[in-house]
């Protein structure tokens, strides 16, 4: 069962994901406003128990980003073996995670564009799995971990590259361009080790393959993750964790390969999902 946020004939409603189109189920859980609410409700069950056996009521609609008013997001940086290499400035592995934060504002939905603003031109992709949590709790362990994730996504963690220089100590202002990112299509519910454990991402731009990893690879695995923010922080239902991505973003190619109107970023995971945008130009009213 897939669950996603989307848009019909002005409207936003949350539902069930089929082949055939959307199952809204807004009206059947009107206690709850938002698929965020379901997931702090801890609701996901009752969604797929509703779904069943309901004809589909929209064929015609729009993605919206799968959690637009989560109100926290973290993101793990450079988290693979070879993306610390690709720094070329000889540290060694870090002994602890990289964390930024990321807004809703920045994403949007799968279908949708990324948008490239006029200020600045290097927007580059990076594919991650994200993981969306479903109990909270705090000094979480490792091995308790995984009953705390509530159901996964993927992400493309759109960044503007040369404002991620703009100071030394943070990134924040290069990750948070409206709509330079993407989080969807739809939430996948998490049952199962095996679906992050023996995970393969792929990113794409324009059919051709940039990013190709195994999450096992991970330098932080995400049982870390989840142990290490949970330290310094409560997690609460709906907190999303965006994972890490892969060795090969445009920033890193000579000469760099960033996005352009035009484009076509795919990033996929079996047993997940593609999240595929295109890219635009922000008009300016």
């Amino acid at each position: 069962m897939r669950f996603a946020t989307f848009s019909a004939a002005g409207e936003i409603f949350y539902g069930a994901v089929t082949d055939a189109g959307m199952i809204a189920l807004n009206a059947d859980f009107p206690h709850w406003v938002t698929l965020y609410d379901v997931i702090a409700a801890g609701g996901l069950a009752d969604l797929g128990a509703a779904a069943a056996g309901k004809a589909v009521t929209h064929v015609d609609f729009t993605y919206e980003m799968v959690l637009p008013n989560a109100p926290r997001i973290l993101c793990v940086g450079v988290n693979f073996p070879d993306r610390n290499a690709e720094y070329k400035d000889g540290s060694a592995q870090p002994k602890f995670m990289s964390l930024f934060p990321r807004f809703a504002s920045g994403f949007t939905g799968h279908g949708r564009n990324l948008v490239r603003p006029p200020e600045n031109h290097t927007l580059d992709y990076e594919g991650e799995v994200a993981i969306v949590i479903g109990k909270g709790g705090r000094r979480i362990s490792q091995e308790d971990a995984y009953d705390h994730i509530a159901a996964l996504t993927l992400c493309n963690e759109g960044t503007i590259r040369d404002w991620v220089r703009h100071a030394k100590f943070n990134v924040t202002q290069g990750k948070n361009w409206d709509h330079s990112g993407a989080l969807g299509p739809w939430l996948v519910p998490f049952t199962d080790a095996s679906q992050l454990d023996e995970a393969r991402i792929i990113t794409r731009v324009n059919g051709e393959v940039r990013q190709d990893d195994v999450l096992s690879r991970m330098m932080f695995p995400i049982r870390r993750e989840i142990e290490y923010i949970s330290t310094f922080m409560t997690l609460k239902p709906g907190d999303i964790i965006i994972t890490g991505t892969p060795t090969g973003a445009g920033a890193r190619f000579d000469p760099p390969r960033y996005l352009k109107p035009g484009d076509v970023v795919e990033v996929e995971v079996e047993g997940i999902g593609t999240l595929c945008n295109g890219v635009e130009d922000e008009v300016l009213a």
